[in-house]
């Protein structure tokens, strides 16, 4: 992949799309993962617990529920990425508004991209590295997400949704630049 759409549908078709590959390639759902305390399911787990809820508050939406992580992870990320995916294809989204008082309001498709894609790309390592399978992110993305991330460092880590920050070389690639950013250290194997 070089550089992701830009469009929010069609991002978020490709980014969940490969995280759907590594969910169906994966082997062994209770292998550690560079999260610490974390499963591989436990990534799939975040994914479609956070974002329910954070949809229902802020749009009104609410996802249906689907298998669960811990029967059929594979087939809870399928049904879920499928719902999120409906959302963003239908026509009327465009009309709608994410309204929430931490992040105040955005157009829907927006801010789920923002706010959701975003940390689909990201754990879509965890969930790469943790099974064994190609951890490779699109490095034109990677390098948006880390130059974007870095003037809100601060804020960001107060949050308590990113790890303390794991150096890396300044001139090391972008995805290990972005992944040591968010507290993930590159070299992390299970």
């Amino acid at each position: 992949m070089s550089g992701l759409p830009s469009e929010p549908a069609e991002r978020h078709r490709a980014v969940a799309g490969r995280f759907a590959e590594l969910t169906r390639g994966a082997t062994d759902w209770d292998a550690p993962a560079p999260v610490d305390g974390w499963a591989a399911r436990d990534v799939v787990r975040h994914l479609v617990e956070w974002f329910p809820a954070f949809l229902a508050g802020g749009a009104g939406i609410r996802l249906a529920p689907g298998p669960t992580v811990d029967e059929d992870p594979a087939g809870a990320w399928a049904s879920h990425a499928d719902q999120v995916q409906g959302i963003l294809d239908d026509p009327a989204t465009d009309e709608r508004t994410f309204s929430n008082p931490h992040t105040g309001d955005h157009p829907l498709a927006r801010a789920i991209d923002q706010f959701y894609v975003s940390d689909v790309f990201m754990h879509t390592w965890d969930l790469a590295r943790s099974t064994g399978q190609d951890d490779t992110l699109d490095a034109e993305t990677c390098e948006q997400m880390f130059q974007g991330m870095q003037p809100i460092d601060e804020i960001l880590r107060s949050s308590g949704q990113y790890g303390p920050r794991v150096p890396v070389p300044d001139d090391a690639p972008a995805q290990d630049r972005l992944l040591g950013f968010i507290g993930r250290d590159p070299a992390w194997r299970p």
